[in-house]
């Protein structure tokens, strides 16, 4: 990224952090996620390639560095620096305005499965959860046929999210469109309201799918209402 020629410190910082999908990638790493793979799916548009540059510049920067994976020990993880820590409240506040003054129309453009299944999986409440494994499977009712099955699995210590069937049986089906579970993630619309108007629908042993709406936590942003704009 060619630089502003300026002295100004958000210039500088717009010169570390500006350039398109960058800060994405630290929200990923705010978030937990330290492998490339991981990163991978949190950005599931970006290429290999691109995230390697980002990584690359954000290591350059002094935001992020690389060690030796602990559990994988021919394989490297990132971690944010202090520097990348700090920017953990820029970050929020920069969700915050977005869900305020640009909150999304849901267009079909912006809606991705691969994406909200992997906000999901590392937003649940987990002290809510049943001891033993519980297997989510998810049908989206108007995704192609690649994308139209997901699952979770989930135990106490550890969620997986799959796009092949896990071998385990399902503990509850949920079937619903794309656009409406979604809707539920980002605060538009209550998980019961649209349980009880039939726009999702839940199969499974019922003192499971009652317990449901105090498993999915929702997006962090889902809290804040939109602007009134004049």
């Amino acid at each position: 990224m060619k630089g502003y020629g300026q002295f100004c410190p958000v210039a500088k910082a717009t010169e570390a952090l500006g350039e398109r999908w960058t800060l994405l990638v630290v929200r990923e790493l705010l978030c937990g996620s330290r492998h490339f793979n991981d990163l991978r799916r949190g950005v599931p548009l970006m290429s290999p390639t691109l995230l390697s540059q980002r990584l690359k510049q954000l290591e350059r920067a002094g935001i992020i560095e690389r060690e030796l994976d602990r559990q994988n020990k021919q394989g490297m993880a990132y971690q944010l620096t202090a520097a990348g820590h700090e920017l953990a409240p820029v970050v929020m506040m920069l969700g915050n305005w977005g869900q305020r003054w640009a909150r999304s129309e849901l267009k079909r453009e912006d809606l991705d499965p691969a994406l909200l299944m992997w906000d999901m999986h590392r937003r649940l409440n987990n002290e809510n959860l049943p001891a033993q494994r519980t297997v989510l499977q998810f049908e989206f009712r108007d995704v192609n046929t690649a994308k139209r099955f997901w699952w979770l699995v989930i135990k106490r210590d550890e969620v997986d999210v799959c796009m092949k069937r896990p071998g385990y049986d399902v503990d509850v089906q949920i079937t619903t469109k794309l656009k409406t579970l979604a809707a539920v993630w980002i605060g538009d619309v209550r998980l019961r309201d649209a349980i009880k108007e039939g726009q999702i629908q839940l199969q499974g042993p019922s003192q499971l799918t009652r317990q449901l709406d105090s498993w999915l936590a929702l997006s962090t942003f889902a809290n804040i209402k939109p602007a009134t704009k004049s």
